[in-house]
Parts: structure tokens; C-alpha cells; sequence
């Protein structure tokens, strides 16, 4: 059945529908990954042939995205290398080390990129400095460090595993950046979608990607990706954040009964 007519029929709705949770959530492996494993993908493959479909996402995203992006490329261009350089890393990790042993980490992760964004942190960080008239260079310089080294690991998780990378580099963004969510959204969507293309041109190369499969499932990707952005325009910024936490913590659990149960 794995490449199949029938794989392509369920493969490209599910790539819409993770499309749209990937641009708007980062919670596109929900449904990608598994749909993979559904049709017949071993779990290393699935990875990496999952990880070749979301480069579409990004593309999609991209296009869809300019009004958010216009104004902040030159954020991007900071985000863009280390996300580039820490997929690179997070790729070659795979190839030595499978993802399989990853799983008993990965929950932890998303657990606490969920908490992340349901906690009220940044303003708690907010009224902190404003108790200070300024900040010191080195405490500027301190959190700007751990703020480009934690987009750095994310970079090499996206190349790694990726499952939920999204949500964690979300939750990065909503405590060190100074934009607004769908400005950091769709900053996270253009940064992981090349991620991805770094890390695919590495599998391409190294491991074997379905490429059969990742028409139908990039082909839906590509157009849920597209959308995603334009949903988070018309969804106010704190239910919007509640969702993804909420989601987050749901992926979490299951993560969690998988790798433990």
C-alpha cells in the first residue's frame, strides 16, 4: 500500500490539515508523521520523508506571509544562519544516532515549550526591567547569547526529529522576541520551512526518502501552508497561543505514554 493511489488520497488531505497546524500551530508531525506510519513508512524513513514533505510548508508560508515579513528581514537574515548551521548538525546527528533513542527526551521538550507559551512569562520579565532604568551589557548581552543559541537547537531538533519543533521555537520567540505572534509565526515558518530544506538535501543524499510519497503530502502541505498564515490574521493572538499550549501539552502526554508505557 505505501506508495499506492491510495496512499496519495489519504496523504494529501492529511498534508492540508498539517499544513494548517504547522503555519498556525507548529504542530504539523501530529498528523504528518503518523499518516506515514499508517502507510506503511518505517519510523527513520517516515522521519526524514516527513521532513522532505515540510519543506512545501515553508514555501507555502513564505508567500502568504509577506505582510508579516516586510518589515523584519532583517531578524530573519540573524534567525536564518542559525537555523541553517544547527539543522546541518541536527541531520548528520540522525544519520549516526536514530531518532528512536531520541523519544524518551523529545516529550520533555514539548511539555516544556507548552508551558512556555501558557505561562505569562515575558511579562513577568517585562516588569522586572522596568524596575531597573537599564540593564547592564552583560545581562544584555547574556540573554541575547541564550536567546540565538536556543533557536540554534532548535535549528539542529528540526534536523534531528522536528515533531513539534514549531511549538518550541514558538515559545522561544514569545519570550525574546519583540513582535507580535503573527509576526514571530510567521518568522518560525520561513526559518524551520528552510531548516528542513537543509536537512532534506542532507537525507537525499544519506538515507532514502519516499519521493513518491512526498508528492501528495507536500503538494497538501505546500497549500495548508499557504493558508495557515491567513488564519492566524483572524485569530486574536491570546486563544490563539492557549491552543497551541494546550496542544502541546496533549502531544506531550501521548509522547510521554508512547516512550514510557
Amino acid at each position: 500500500m505505501m506508495e499506492s493511489l491510495s496512499s496519495w488520497f489519504l496523504l494529501f488531505p492529511a498534508g492540508i490539515v498539517a499544513g494548517i497546524l504547522s503555519t498556525v500551530t507548529g504542530l504539523a508531525s501530529l498528523v504528518s508523521y503518523p499518516t506515514l506510519l499508517a502507510v506503511g513508512v518505517p519510523p527513520v524513513f517516515a522521519d526524514v520523508t516527513n521532513t522532505a514533505a515540510l519543506v512545501l510548508t515553508g514555501f507555502g508560508s513564505s508567500i502568504s506571509s509577506q505582510r508579516e515579513l516586510k518589515d523584519h528581514r532583517g531578524e530573519l537574515l540573524k534567525i536564518l544562519p542559525l537555523t541553517i548551521f544547527g539543522s546541518i548538525f541536527g541531520s548528520i546527528l540522525l544519520l549516526v544516532q536514530p531518532a528512536a533513542s531520541f523519544t524518551h527526551i523529545v516529550p520533555f521538550f514539548i511539555l516544556f515549550a507548552g508551558l512556555l507559551l501558557l505561562l505569562p512569562i515575558r511579562p513577568i520579565f517585562t516588569q522586572r526591567q522596568a524596575l531597573k532604568k537599564s540593564a547592564s551589557r552583560f545581562e544584555s548581552g547574556l540573554k541575547k547569547t541564550i536567546y540565538y543559541t536556543a533557536i540554534f537547537l532548535v535549528g539542529a531538533y528540526a534536523g534531528y526529529f522536528g515533531a513539534a519543533g514549531g511549538v518550541i521555537m514558538l515559545a522561544i520567540f514569545s519570550i525574546g522576541s519583540t513582535t507580535k505572534f503573527t509576526v514571530y509565526n510567521a518568522l518560525k515558518n520561513v526559518s524551520l520551512g528552510l531548516s528542513n530544506l537543509v536537512a532534506t538535501l542532507i537525507y537525499a543524499f544519506e538515507s532514502h526518502i519516499y519521493w513518491l510519497l512526498v508528492i501528495p503530502l507536500g503538494a497538501g502541505l505546500f497549500l495548508g501552508g499557504y493558508l495557515g498564515p491567513k488564519i492566524v490574521r483572524l485569530i486574536p493572538e491570546k486563544p490563539l497561543k492557549l491552543c497551541v499550549g494546550v496542544g502541546a501539552l496533549i502531544l506531550a502526554i501521548s509522547l510521554f505514554i508512547q516512550a514510557y508505557h
